[in-house]
């Protein structure tokens, strides 16, 4: 079995990857839209239509390419998206978190926490480099 290694993002990272991230949940928002407005028309009776079977079949293709990223797409919904990016922050592993309305990613919640428990990014952690993460920070 492939073993898949934990990707972790700096919060400079994970904002430069918005662009391409905003794209595709983009995609799966309009999708998703297009899904339901089909799903609707045909009072719910989805099963044989091929028209669903595709734009299901592109929903998950655009969600596997976030994960291909290295980020999670964790809401459903047809006009907001969530995503996570693993991080670490305080010595702690947690989730960079982002949602599709946000011009960058800013705040970051706990494995267990959730959308909820998001708390703002530390600035000190836009201001790092790269080889500074190989330190434990705690702030």
């Amino acid at each position: 079995m492939l073993e898949i290694e934990l990707k972790y993002f700096t919060p400079i990272e994970a904002n430069k990857t918005l662009p391409l991230v905003k794209k595709i949940v983009k995609d799966i928002l309009d999708y998703s839209l297009e899904l339901k407005t089909v799903s609707d028309a045909l009072n719910g009776e989805v099963e044989d239509s091929s028209v669903v079977q595709n734009l299901v079949s592109d929903i998950k293709g655009f969600i596997r390419e976030l994960e291909d990223i290295g980020c999670h797409y964790k809401h459903f919904n047809y006009s907001a998206g969530l995503v996570d990016f693993p991080a670490i922050i305080n010595d702690r592993d947690v989730f960079l978190c982002w949602k599709s309305d946000e011009d960058s990613i800013t705040h970051y919640h706990g494995i267990e926490e959730g959308f909820r428990g998001r708390k703002e990014i530390p600035g000190i952690y836009f201001l790092l480099e790269e080889e500074d993460y190989e330190q434990p920070l705690n702030l």
